[in-house]
C-alpha cells in the first residue's frame, strides 16, 4: 500500500498549479469522493509521466514501457464525467496559489484547462517520481490495468479514505478528510 500512497501523493502534487500550497497552515482536505474524481481525471497523465520517468530504468518488457500508452488512452475515455468534481477539487487543493494565476485558470474554458492540468500532472510525475520506485509502480499499474478507469480510481479513493479513517489522513502534502 505505501507505493499506492506515494503514487497518489505524486498525483496530487502534480495537480497543484503552484508550490504556494506548502505555505498554508492547514491545507484543505479532499473527501474520498473528491480524491476519486481527481484520480479518475489524472490517471492518464500519471501513467504517462511514470512511463516517461521510468523508461530508462525499467526492462524493455516492463508494463510501463510496453503498455502505458494503451492504458492511458483507455483510461482517458470516460474521464470527462469526473471533470466537474475534479476541477473543483484541483482548485480546492490549489487554494494557496497566486490570486492572479487562480483567476486566469478559473477563466480558462474547460477545453483549454483540461489539457493544461493533464500536462502539469504528466510533467510533475515525470520529474518527481523517484526512479528507485519504478519497479513497484510498474507492478502496481500492471495489477490495476485490467480494471476499468472508474474502478481503478475507486480503489485509489478507497485506499486514501481508509488511510484517513486509520488516523493517517495525509497523502503527501494533502489531507484526506476523515469520513
Amino acid at each position: 500500500m505505501p507505493v499506492l500512497n506515494r503514487t497518489i501523493a505524486a498525483l496530487l502534487v502534480a495537480a497543484l498549479p503552484s508550490p504556494a500550497m506548502a505555505q498554508a497552515a492547514e491545507p484543505p482536505c479532499l473527501t474520498a469522493q473528491e480524491f476519486t474524481a481527481v484520480s479518475t481525471f489524472a490517471l492518464p497523465g500519471v501513467i504517462r509521466g511514470a512511463a516517461q520517468r521510468c523508461a530508462a530504468v525499467l526492462p524493455t518488457d516492463a508494463f510501463l514501457r510496453s503498455q502505458s500508452e494503451n492504458l492511458a488512452k483507455r483510461y482517458s475515455a470516460g474521464r470527462d464525467r469526473s471533470w466537474p468534481q475534479a476541477k473543483a477539487a484541483f482548485f480546492k487543493i490549489g487554494g494557496g496559489m497566486d490570486p492572479q494565476a487562480e483567476s486566469l485558470l478559473k477563466a480558462m474554458p474547460d477545453e483549454n484547462l483540461k489539457p493544461f492540468v493533464e500536462g502539469a500532472v504528466t510533467t510533475m510525475v515525470g520529474q518527481q517520481l523517484p526512479t528507485d520506485r519504478c519497479s513497484a509502480v510498474d507492478r502496481l499499474v500492471m495489477l490495476l490495468s485490467p480494471l476499468p478507469a472508474e474502478s481503478t480510481a475507486e480503489v485509489i479513493g478507497l485506499a486514501a479514505g481508509l488511510g484517513a479513517r486509520s488516523g493517517q489522513a495525509r497523502v503527501g502534502k494533502f489531507a484526506i478528510c476523515k469520513a
